[in-house]
C-alpha cells in the first residue's frame, strides 16, 4: 500500500516529467504521456485490499472518472497548463475512484 508521502512524491515527479514531455512534444496532454495515468491509478489503489478484484474495480472506476472528469478535474483539465494540468486532473479522478472503490468493496 502506498503511503501519503509516496503518493505526493510520485505526483510531484509525474508533474515534472509530464511538464517536460508536454514541452518536448509541443502538445498539451499528448496521448503519448502516460505518467499521469500512473499517478492517478496509484491514488485510486491507495488503501485498497491487494486483490485482483479490488484492482479491477479501482481501474474501471478510475477510467470512468477520468473520462467523465467531474469537477474539479474538468476545471483543472481546461485551465491548468504544463505538467500540473496533465497530472492533477488524473489525481482528482483517482481520488474519486478510490472513494467509490472503498464504497463498493465495503
Amino acid at each position: 500500500m502506498a503511503t501519503i508521502s509516496t503518493l505526493v512524491v510520485a505526483t510531484v515527479l509525474a508533474i515534472r516529467i509530464a511538464g517536460a514531455a508536454d514541452a518536448a512534444l509541443d502538445e498539451h496532454d499528448s496521448g503519448r504521456i502516460v505518467i499521469d495515468e500512473v499517478a492517478g491509478m496509484l491514488v485510486a489503489l491507495a488503501g485498497l485490499p491487494r486483490s485482483a478484484w479490488a484492482i479491477a474495480i479501482a481501474f474501471a472506476l478510475f477510467r470512468f472518472f477520468d473520462v467523465v472528469k467531474l469537477w474539479p478535474a474538468s476545471w483543472i483539465d481546461r485551465r491548468l497548463g504544463g505538467g500540473s494540468g496533465v497530472v492533477l486532473d488524473d489525481v482528482v479522478s483517482g481520488i474519486y475512484a478510490n472513494v467509490a472503490a472503498h464504497l463498493v468493496l465495503s
